[in-house]
């Protein structure tokens, strides 16, 4: 697993054997940056990171000059991993929070521009991180819902949905919230 661009492009993360997370692929993060960097200003973008895992996908933004990214994941060897890391990269926009996605985004207060989704795909109910995000107003507006998940769910009905994103066995689902609603 490696930092594809920005600051810190080119470092390597290696989590060690215990952790049992399913980090996205290079080659969808890749690819999903490449479609992210036509559509925002990363130094201009607060973050949210559910379901964090090894941290992937927050070292890219903080990496791209993202303002903040905050980080929420349970397990507590994810975690310290994920700490470790941002302290070892000299990460100082990266706050992780170890806590359960579900009771953090019933208490969250914050709003954010860009919420990213990598909930385990065998996690049942996983899909009400979308209606939760959107219904509590947590996306600014203009903001970006990005939702991970296997190929067996299709989002495509949901008012807010904008686009779907297919990199092997890899989709994202986006979610745009428009400035009038």
């Amino acid at each position: 697993m490696r930092i594809i661009s920005g600051i810190y492009k080119g470092r390597a993360i290696n989590p060690p054997r215990n952790l049992k997370a399913r980090p996205t692929t290079d080659f969808a993060k890749e690819n999903l940056f490449n479609v992210l960097n036509n559509l925002v200003d990363f130094e201009e973008c607060e973050v949210l990171d559910l379901f964090a895992g090894t941290g992937s996908i927050s070292y890219e933004f903080a990496s791209r000059g993202a303002k903040s990214v905050t980080s929420v994941e349970i397990n507590p060897v994810h975690y310290d991993f994920i700490r470790r890391t941002a302290r070892q990269l000299g990460i100082e926009n990266l706050h992780p929070v170890k806590a359960n996605v579900f009771l953090y985004l019933k208490n969250c207060t914050k709003q954010f521009d860009i919420i990213f989704s990598d909930a385990p795909y065998d996690l049942e109910g996983s899909e009400t991180v979308i209606r939760e995000v959107l219904d509590r107003g947590l996306l600014r507006p203009e903001g970006l819902l990005i939702f991970e998940h296997s190929k067996k769910m299709d989002f495509s009905a949901c008012p807010e949905f904008w686009q779907i994103r297919s990199y092997g066995s890899v989709q994202f689902s986006l979610f745009k919230k428009e400035a009038n609603e």
